[in-house]
């Protein structure tokens, strides 16, 4: 299949939009229902998106009865919109003898199984003496004929909610993990063990703390949901333009204008969106369209967007709520997993920055002209109040509350700046409310003096909103959409609660870990013949076995990411990769970050990319092109989780310390690597490369990484060449031109 991208770029429709956001995100597709079972749906989904909201604001019921609730909805609304396998004919189906509104009354009998496995819990939780059900303290362990019923229940529904929603890798590779539970003495060397016997599985699995029933789920149900709501409500009431546009503004003027505002506006609609496509789909509409007007070849056009929507899930302050539960891994304040992923950001951002000016420069390529940019004044004029919300959210975040307290304030702000006008007088019960809430808040000393004035300013200057009024149907429908956002990520949460129980019981993390470094270490050994020059040794068997393990490692998460949701990969990759990085000394911190920026890197790395290939989609081009485009456009998320492993300082908050000259030193290491490494991509650094440059660039690119004036200098010598070539050719243009 050639590349077509020197077809006419065009703005595609809405429902062109949906539709490569469905083919290309499998939590998009759903089958299609009769309208009276929609509507039934409908309320499912408000109900659903309305407990989260009230109680993320007011207060928590039991963890086992709030979980139970979470997981009642994702069963009712998985097993209603996902086919048991997905087929044009079911997904057209309404009616039949053997449906219930274009249902299959098979779905309808699972959807009821989930339903009574969720709620059972929190029902049979301090005992049912008519049923002879003990209290759940001395059941644990020990479960009875119901649990283990329910508990089996549960365990394969979760499995298969997790496949109708993300497909087959993730609950095949939780299934292994079972396999390993229940037959671990047929397990060869190291990985063999006692076993699990089947009733202790099923209790550990079932009851909370450890398995589906866990912090996964707990985290997913109290915090990720609600960010994810509030990323929906945030850019369907006109966010995500506003931060179209202000890129527009930042970027759009300088070379390769429109490719930049991609990567500008995708950074900052991707740090509070959990879905990398759906990023790709909204803001690629606009840009990549641009990027091709401008001449940006289609499969790199593709690439830009995919590379910079990917990072918007390692981006500041939200990270596409990965950072929650980082936080809640490590023990430690979410502004602590913020402030450690600044410049690791940033590096990534650097890299996709160089490669995309590198490129216009080599295609000659200038920026938007001023006709074509939008006005600043008018912008902000139309604009301002949408930042409303998002101001409100960070400001309760930072300041110690709870982030689902930060997420009600958020929706709560940003449904006001939707629906209310101070124009429409009836309208302006809803910030009448939040500011009562806000104030009773304040007098039981739930919110100090100045956050409730902050609140209460917001809450009344976002009913100034000139943009035209949400109506309460159209917000229902936003309601609706990020309900549907979540499922997907909700049924791969509770599916690796089990995975997570399986490692807590058998103990794998720590004898893959094991494992992992000993081959390391062997390899080292082996290779350390090569780096020895008599008494001279240029990398120790330590340096080597480090090394090799993080590749192993990251090799590992890149594979195990392939079609998996982020925040789903990532919970999975930290509970088995960072025993094995914390064997060879890595602070915890950055063993995290290591694991999470390879699962985003897996987003845009051929063949399975989903993220390049919606992206594809819009640009009209060559599918696998694009990825390998998106993939060397990410090249600074590939190398930064090596920088900040043998460089904790770049995280800032790492225990070993932080020394500012240090910093600086490797910061600047770290940004002319990935500068090396984009000039060798594109080929083109003051003019056009030969290939043999580009092979040094790259070279000295990898060893600029590593945080040694020692390597700094080799990196400097291997690509002094190129270096001086370019200059050469440079001068030569120069005068020519004169």
């Amino acid at each position: 299949m050639s590349d077509t991208s020197h077809i006419e770029a065009r703005d595609l429709t809405a429902e062109e939009l949906a539709a490569i956001e469905e083919k290309y995100d499998e939590g998009a597709a759903t089958r299609q229902v009769s309208d009276g079972f929609a509507k039934f749906l409908r309320y499912v989904a408000l109900a659903f998106a309305t407990y989260h909201y009230l109680t993320a604001g007011f207060a928590l019921p039991p963890d086992f009865w709030h979980m139970g609730w979470h997981l009642s909805g994702l069963f009712i609304l998985t097993y209603a919109l996902f086919p048991l396998f997905k087929s044009k004919g079911d997904k057209g189906a309404k009616g039949g003898a053997f449906r219930l509104g274009g249902v299959p009354y098979f779905d309808i009998l699972l959807m009821m199984l989930g339903t009574a496995s969720a709620l059972y819990l929190g029902f049979a939780w301090h005992g049912v003496p008519a049923l002879g059900i003990e209290e759940q303290t001395f059941r644990m362990g020990n479960p009875n004929t119901y649990d283990m019923v329910f508990g089996c229940i549960l365990i394969l529904l979760v499995l298969d909610i997790a496949r109708r929603t993300l497909g087959w890798i993730l609950p095949l590779i939780i299934s292994v993990f079972i396999a390993y539970a229940l037959f671990g003495p047929w397990f060869p060397g190291l990985l063999q063990h006692p076993g699990v016997k089947f009733r202790t599985f099923v209790s550990s699995m079932y009851f909370p703390q450890e398995g589906i029933f866990g912090v996964t789920l707990w985290v997913v149900s109290t915090i990720v949901f609600h960010f994810v709501l509030f990323g929906v409500i945030a850019q369907r009431t006109g966010l995500g333009q506003l931060f179209i546009d202000n890129a527009t503004i930042l970027a759009g003027r300088y070379t390769g204008g429109p490719a930049k505002v991609s990567v500008v506006s995708s950074a900052f609609f991707g740090t509070i969106s959990g879905s990398s496509v759906a990023n790709t789909v909204s803001t690629g509409a606009l840009t990549i369209p641009n990027m091709k007007r401008l001449g940006y070849p289609g499969h790199f056009a593709g690439g830009v967007e995919a590379a910079a929507s990917a990072g918007g899930q390692i981006t500041p302050p939200i990270m596409g709520a990965a950072a929650f539960i980082m936080a809640e891994f490590l023990e430690v304040p979410y502004t602590t997993i913020v402030i450690a992923a600044i410049f690791p950001a940033l590096l990534h951002y650097v890299g996709v920055f160089a490669v995309v000016h590198l490129m216009a420069r080599r295609l000659g390529l200038k920026g938007m002209s001023a006709e074509m940019l939008p006005k600043l004044g008018t912008v902000w004029r139309d604009g301002w109040a949408n930042l409303v919300p998002l101001v409100g959210l960070l400001a309760v975040l930072f300041s110690g509350y709870t982030p689902y307290m930060s997420a009600f304030c958020g929706i709560s702000l940003a449904l006001i700046a939707g629906m209310s006008r101070i124009k429409t007088p009836a309208t302006l019960i809803y910030p009448a409310l939040f500011i009562g809430f806000v104030v009773w808040k304040y007098l039981g000393g739930g919110f100090e003096p100045g956050m409730s004035a902050l609140l209460v300013a917001g809450a009344v200057l976002a009913c100034f909103n000139p943009q035209t009024r949400t109506t309460l149907p159209e917000m229902a429908d936003t309601l609706e959409t990020g309900v549907k956002y979540a499922l997907a990520v909700g049924a791969a949460s509770a599916a690796v609660g089990i995975v997570i129980g399986v490692i807590n019981t058998t103990g794998v993390g720590f004898r893959i870990g094991f494992m992992v470094t000993q081959a390391a270490a062997n390899l080292g050994s082996d290779l350390h013949g090569l780096f020895t020059f008599g008494a001279w040794e240029l990398f120790s068997v330590a340096d080597l076995t480090l090394f090799i393990s993080l590749v192993f490692i990251a090799i590992a998460c890149i594979l195990m990411g392939a079609g998996v949701p982020t925040t789903a990969l990532y919970i999975m990759l930290v509970s088995v990769a960072q025993p094995a990085l914390a064997q060879l000394g890595i602070p915890p911190i950055a063993s995290h970050m290591f694991v999470l920026y390879y699962g985003v890197v897996a987003e845009i790395t051929p063949p399975v990319c989903t993220s390049a290939y919606a992206a594809a989609a819009i640009a009209n081009s060559n599918p696998f092109r694009t990825g390998l485009s998106a993939f060397s456009l990410g090249l600074g998320k590939v190398v930064a989780p090596m920088a900040f492993v043998y460089a904790p300082v770049l995280l800032f908050v790492s225990s070993t310390g932080f020394d500012l000259w240090e910093f600086t030193y490797t910061a600047a290491s770290c940004i002319a690597g990935v500068i090396a490494l984009s000039a060798a991509v594109v080929g083109y650094w003051l003019a056009p490369m030969g290939v043999a440059f580009r092979v040094l660039m790259a070279i000295a690119g990898l060893v600029f990484i590593a945080p040694s004036l020692q390597a700094d200098l080799v990196a400097l010598l291997i690509a002094s060449p190129a270096i001086i070539s370019q200059l050469v050719q440079s001068r030569a243009t120069k005068a020519q031109a004169v």
